[in-house]
């Protein structure tokens, strides 16, 4: 696999995380100006790489292809993701709140879900498979799966964490929303990309299909992440640059480095 410069640095900055994180957790450091660090410093990922990808989208004709639609929209989405974010660490640091949620962030978070989402439905129609949808066990899937998921979320974050009450005393309801829609958000749209695409990743002879792997295993992961997140939130054990961030900033290094791959045009895989 061939990378481009967007992706080889956004590759070493992920290491640089890592390493930063791998000395918090040995240190037992679950608070303070590093942790802060943390947090704000992975967020520059998708915040950087989505604005590159919203620019490169021209290369694609923007809005007059499905590629060009699907750069945009996911560059758009982690974009987003990488403001909120920014507004998460501005709390962090200036207002001395380490776990803003639900705020002002939200107004990035929320709505980055739904465009990222989009982008890899787009892609998925790109990916040479239009007609996923058209098989009986495929549409099945796809009504059902956000029904499961659904209750899967509420049994973790409301029977379990929540002690079978839907909004605690002292918790807002929009928490309790957000909480299962987050979750839901990102698997939905991993959902409906792998059938619409039905896995086939034969376009442009498949020069790009790593890049379309690493957005789908992107939107996996960031399912995974939203949920730790918001069972943590629930519980009271989350605390800036703890293992759920880690998982996040897998989650949104794999989204900003796979739609990063289509910044460039590539000759082979």
């Amino acid at each position: 696999m061939k990378l481009n410069r967007f992706q080889a640095l956004s590759l070493i900055f992920l290491l640089l995380l890592f390493l930063l994180w791998v000395w918090l957790f040995a240190t037992h450091t679950t608070s303070g100006f590093y942790n802060y660090l943390f947090s704000f410093l992975f967020g520059l990922i998708p915040l950087i790489g989505g604005a590159i990808a919203m620019a490169s989208s021209k290369m694609w004709g923007t809005f007059t292809s499905a590629v060009g639609r699907a750069v945009f929209f996911i560059g758009l989405g982690i974009f987003l993701w990488g403001c909120g974010e920014t507004i998460w660490s501005y709390y962090n640091f200036f207002l001395n709140v380490p776990a803003p949620y639900p705020s002002l962030a939200d107004i990035g978070f929320a709505p980055s879900i739904f465009f990222y989402g989009l982008g890899a439905v787009y892609l998925s129609r790109a990916t040479g498979a239009q007609f996923g949808l058209r098989n009986k066990t495929a549409k099945t899937f796809v009504f059902l799966a956000p029904f499961v998921i659904f209750a899967f979320a509420y049994y973790l974050l409301v029977v379990v964490a929540r002690q079978n009450v839907l909004v605690p005393e002292g918790e807002s309801a929009l928490k309790a929303f957000l909480d299962i829609v987050y979750p839901l958000g990102d698997f939905v749209g991993l959902s409906i990309s792998v059938i619409v695409s039905g896995l086939s990743f034969k376009y442009l002879g498949g020069r790009y299909k790593s890049d379309v792997y690493a957005i789908l295993g992107g939107l996996f992961v960031m399912f995974v992440a939203d949920t730790i997140f918001s069972y943590t939130t629930t519980v009271g054990t989350y605390y800036n640059a703890d293992f759920g961030d880690l998982i996040l900033t897998l989650g949104t290094f794999l989204l900003s480095f796979g739609i990063l791959g289509f910044a460039s045009v590539k000759t082979h895989e």
